[in-house]
């Protein structure tokens, strides 16, 4: 093996371990911001609701690796990532959930469903031509502040969507706003800087754009969404089921539009093979309508349902790597 091959081989062992250790900081990063959110927003005066969106949103572990792929350049990433975990949300994350525990799934939720797949569909009409400007992600951002004021008032409530699913649980009275406020702003920058990593860790395996986009749509993507993957499962197991399924909508209809939509407006997105994303984003959104459609079947999820979400995946994988 000659030295320059040696090299190459160093580097891409290091990267590839980088690109674990920046997967491992945004769950890291994601659950700690999560878990003292709550803390935080009762001592400031505020919601956990309006925290969460203040500080980094229902998905920041999405919109971190979006917008830094978009600065990055690395556009193939920014679009496979946002794909590649809403297709990880549906099949597995919903999945796990149904396995364990029977999901009720009435007509609010069906109706929050379509929404989903509206804002899917607008941002895939959007993306087809393989780009994405500024005054598309503007257009974006106001589709999800729609969609969350459709919801607000259709519950009188705050909705509690993606990682702000997490936030019902009682604070503690005990201690100081400083200290959760510290963990809250640990877990945001260990998420910005785990991203940043994963994607420096793609860009520096392969420049390709073909090879960029499909690591986007699997590694990329599933290692996003895992953190969802680990709220469905605890969720689903302390019997918290709305959790479950306000995750998965409300996290399927962030990517789609602000995280595209902010990653948009900090450098425009595009990609020179649009054909690179056409079938994966057909394919995600079909997997939104099958999981929509066993939900309305019986009006809930269960066991059964989740083996034919966990065999989405694959076969979304497949068609991703084609």
């Amino acid at each position: 093996m000659s030295d320059v091959d040696y090299t190459c081989v160093v580097s891409s062992v290091f990267w590839l371990v980088a690109m674990g250790v920046g997967t491992a900081a945004i769950v890291w990063g994601a659950e700690k911001f999560a878990e003292h959110l709550a803390d935080a927003s009762k001592r400031l005066g505020i919601t956990a609701f309006a925290l969460a969106i203040l500080l980094a949103g229902a998905e920041p572990e999405e919109l971190a690796t979006v917008v830094t792929a978009s600065a990055r350049g690395v556009d193939g990433v920014a679009f496979g990532d946002v794909i590649g975990a809403n297709a990880a949300i549906v099949t597995i994350a919903l999945g796990v959930g149904a396995w364990i525990v029977t999901i009720p799934f009435g007509r609010n939720i069906q109706l929050y469903g379509a929404g989903g797949l509206i804002t899917g569909l607008l941002a895939t009409v959007l993306m087809w031509d393989g780009a994405l400007g500024r005054a598309e992600g503007a257009m974006l951002v106001c589709a999800y502040v729609l969609f969350v004021a459709a919801i607000w008032l259709r519950e009188r409530r705050p909705p509690s969507l993606g990682e702000a699913g997490e936030l019902s649980e009682e604070a503690d009275p005990d201690g100081r706003v400083g200290r959760d406020l510290g963990w809250v702003l640990a877990g945001l920058t260990a998420l910005t800087l785990g991203s940043m990593v994963l994607v420096e860790g793609v860009r520096q395996i392969t420049e390709i754009e073909e090879s960029q986009t499909r690591l986007g749509l699997t590694v990329v993507g599933f290692a996003t969404a895992f953190e969802l993957v680990v709220l469905a499962f605890s969720a689903s197991r302390h019997g918290v089921t709305e959790a479950v399924i306000a995750g998965v909508i409300g996290s399927y209809a962030y990517n789609m539009t602000m995280s595209l939509g902010v990653g948009a407006l900090v450098a425009p997105i595009a990609i020179g093979d649009a054909e690179l994303i056409h079938t994966s984003l057909m394919v995600m959104l079909v997997l939104l309508v099958v999981a929509v459609s066993l939900g309305m079947r019986g009006n809930r999820l269960d066991r059964r349902d989740a083996y034919v979400l966990f065999a989405g995946y694959p076969v979304f994988v497949l068609f991703a790597l084609l």
